[in-house]
């Protein structure tokens, strides 16, 4: 190790030992994730000025970032699959009869497409105001090893994916290979098989007075179990975020940006547009916009970071819960559905906008009400199954554009530009699984009011 790699490496280390002293203060999780985010963007807004993106100093001093930053979303994965299991085979087994499952499920992914379908109108909006095309882009080395690499390990994949696979998909065939994440429709698999041993378990405490109670009771205790460790992992959030931040501005292209600046601003217009969206729905069902998005900021903060929807499941649960008051029956289906189904910013505002770009260069007129039609139609359909991690929107865009008989190279040209854009629609991808379940909750009158308009009282678990 060289000296600036080693001065990197311990100045980072320091500033997580004074974030760590500055958070035992007593301070609400949202003003500790703020400092982190805030200390991340300053040091590698630093590295930045002082070696150039492209320095090698800090493309060696980045994976001593990440063990922190990609540790915290390794752990946070690990606690995905058995927080969604427990959470929902918890939530099943408490309701007093099996139609209830069908009514949150149904407004759930109801609003989760609705929204998805908005989404993809305002990116064909976006799209024209900016006057945005896929002509004249050039693809350099960068984005040539990129269409490779699509071509090898994606479009086989999803390209040739229709509706009756994609719903057969979700359909569990071995639980424990889903549970490890085995495919991008794993987190649906395992909430449906979640669902079905928990009819059972309900069956079981009509059917047997004398089992039915231990099964319940048994279900508890894994619930408190897999809820202490959640908190436990919650505990690095601040860390995480800031070693996340660090890594993204340090590592951040300016010219790459600058070039490709048109497609930024819309992109971010259009994320604007449906954080909008968002609101005005929250508004009609009762919920006041503000207060919700400053109870669920931490968690919109870490998905901005992590870029991982997927990843983001257990901080979505815990905020719908403890800070909103939706019942864990609710949040758990809303967050678990919003990872993979109906997600806003990578499978409806990107995708869309991708299509409308590409149209005319193969001989089409993006803007027929016709074509807008089918496009929003595709879009909004393909938008179930969409893996919840870095990368989904890559998934989104290979299943829509070919259905509408256009070329994929656009997704590669884009790639220099991908991380920026990508934290936006994760947070977007967030916000709407988090929306969907406050609707819901809301809808079915199922909201304690309590919690929802106590400004600290979710804050106080995590002090």
């Amino acid at each position: 190790m060289n000296l600036p790699l080693v001065l990197n490496v311990v100045v980072f280390v320091v500033l997580l030992l004074l974030l760590a002293k500055s958070s035992r203060k007593q301070w609400s999780l949202a003003k500790k994730v703020l400092v982190g985010l805030l200390v991340g963007v300053v040091f590698g807004l630093a590295l930045q000025l002082i070696y150039g993106s492209d320095s090698a100093i800090l493309k060696n001093s980045i994976p001593w970032f990440n063990i922190v930053g990609n540790g915290y979303v390794q752990l946070l994965q690990m606690i995905v699959m058995p927080l969604v299991f427990v959470s929902i085979l918890s939530a099943v087994a408490r309701l007093h009869n099996a139609s209830s499952l069908g009514k949150i499920s149904f407004l759930t992914i109801g609003t989760l497409l609705f929204t998805t379908l908005i989404a993809a109108l305002v990116g064909v909006f976006v799209t024209k105001l900016f006057g945005l095309t896929a002509e004249g882009l050039v693809q350099g080395t960068q984005e040539t090893a990129r269409l490779a690499a699509i071509q090898t390990n994606y479009i086989g994949k999803v390209a040739d994916l229709t509706v009756p696979q994609m719903v057969l998909s979700f359909i569990p065939k071995n639980p424990f290979a889903d549970l490890t994440g085995a495919s991008p429709t794993s987190i649906i698999s395992v909430v449906i098989f979640s669902a079905f041993v928990g009819v059972a378990a309900l069956q079981l405490v009509k059917d047997d007075a004398e089992k039915g109670p231990k099964v319940l009771a048994f279900i508890d205790i894994m619930q408190s179990w897999v809820m202490k460790l959640v908190r436990l992992v919650m505990k690095l959030t601040p860390y995480g975020v800031m070693a996340l931040m660090t890594k993204v501005v340090a590592g951040s292209n300016i010219h790459d940006i600058i070039k490709l600046g048109s497609f930024v601003v819309a992109s971010y217009l259009g994320l604007a547009i449906m954080f909008a969206v968002h609101a005005l729905l929250l508004s009609f069902t009762g919920v006041n916009p503000a207060k919700f998005f400053r109870k669920v900021w931490p968690v919109l903060s870490f998905a901005f970071t992590s870029r991982s929807s997927a990843a983001t499941i257990p901080l979505s649960v815990e905020a719908q819960t403890r800070r909103l008051g939706i019942p864990e029956s609710i949040a758990s289906f809303a967050a678990s559905f919003g990872a993979t189904i109906g997600q806003n910013g990578c499978a409806g505002l990107y995708p869309t906008m991708l299509a409308v770009m590409v149209a005319p260069t193969v001989g089409i007129n993006p803007f027929e009400p016709m074509w807008i039609a089918t496009l929003v139609g595709i879009v909004t359909l393909s938008s179930a199954g969409v893996a919840g991690v870095g990368g989904g929107a890559t998934f989104a865009a290979l299943i829509v554009l070919p259905a509408m008989g256009l070329p994929v190279t656009l997704v590669a040209l884009l790639i220099s530009i991908e991380p920026l854009i990508d934290m936006g629609r994760t947070a977007l991808n967030v916000s709407g699984s988090m929306t969907a379940g406050t609707i819901t909750s809301q809808l079915l009158k199922l909201t304690d009011k309590k919690v929802m308009d106590e400004e600290e009282h979710a804050e106080l678990a995590h002090r």
